[in-house]
């Protein structure tokens, strides 16, 4: 059921990347970050509000690592992507997102002590180069011709943070209901960003608002962020963030998907071999070797 969860939220990250390059000359990265989280806090309030008033004391008691966890998971994650999908290339992009799986793994390795067995790595590296099969179109000797701008950067930034979240959702204190936690972090991830947002907004061109841009926002803020994350860290709260990580290798998959539905993009060989080696890749990393 774990995987089935994780499976389903990279599924709804994969339609955040798409908007997210169809958007960048609508909207500045920043405003769109903004707009999503107060869609997400206004969507999920409702479902969120009575189990959160009997949640305070816990979330009282432990506002700091609530804090440190929205400003790593709401305010930075998805900020950097968009800021990063202004400045660089969409392969750069899928590349360093590849990375997040493995510092996942690395992270979890050394604050929980979860085990990097054989079949683990192995599964890893597998899943990894079915990512670097999409994103080369079979040639990985374009790897070799990349050229980093700063946006890598900031993308690299980013595949930290949600690998950091990750792990940091492993530690949700016991008794604190998932919407409580969901809608405190998104909370305080909103008013942290708030500051910077308002600086874009004096210092940008303003946002062009059409039925277009209105119905991405929403899907951000309602799919991508309510519903992702609580299928996320509920897959977390099941398998561990190790196991899960290696399922978010198929949002390039996904990705590629949703473009050609949705964009009239082409899905070829590539694609399928692609996926082929990541869900191979997934089946390794998770045999457990019986005594």
């Amino acid at each position: 059921m774990g995987y089935l969860l994780a499976v389903a939220a990279t599924v709804f990250w994969a339609g955040n990347f798409v908007l997210a390059r169809g958007l960048h000359e609508r909207i500045p990265p920043l405003s769109l970050a903004f707009w999503r989280w107060a869609v997400a806090v206004v969507a999920l309030a409702p479902f969120a509000l009575r189990r959160l008033a009997k949640d305070w004391r816990i979330v009282r008691r432990h506002l700091s690592y609530l804090s440190v966890t929205a400003l790593i998971g709401v305010t930075l994650f998805n900020t950097l992507i968009y800021v990063a999908g202004h400045t660089t290339q969409a392969i750069n992009l899928s590349l360093i997102a590849a990375s997040s799986p493995v510092f996942i793994i690395l992270l979890a390795r050394i604050f929980y002590r979860e085990p990097i067995t054989a079949s683990r790595a192995a599964g890893a590296l597998i899943a990894l180069s079915g990512v670097l099969v999409l994103i080369t179109g079979g040639d990985l000797g374009k790897i070799l011709g990349l050229t980093f701008a700063a946006g890598d950067v900031w993308m690299l930034g980013a595949a930290v943070a949600f690998a950091a979240y990750s792990v940091l959702v492993k530690r949700k204190p016991a008794g604190l209901g998932t919407s409580s936690f969901l809608l405190v972090t998104f909370v305080l991830g909103l008013l942290l960003l708030t500051p910077v947002y308002v600086w874009e907004r004096l210092s940008h061109s303003p946002v062009h608002w059409d039925r277009a841009t209105i119905l991405s926002v929403l899907y951000v803020g309602v799919f991508a962020s309510v519903v992702a994350f609580f299928l996320w860290n509920q897959a977390i709260g099941l398998i561990g963030p190790s196991r899960a990580a290696l399922v978010y290798y198929l949002v390039p998959v996904f990705s590629g998907i949703a473009a050609y539905v949705f964009l009239g993009e082409s899905i070829g060989a590539v694609h399928v071999l692609s996926l082929g080696l990541i869900m191979g890749g997934i089946a390794v990393a998770n045999r457990e070797r019986v005594r």
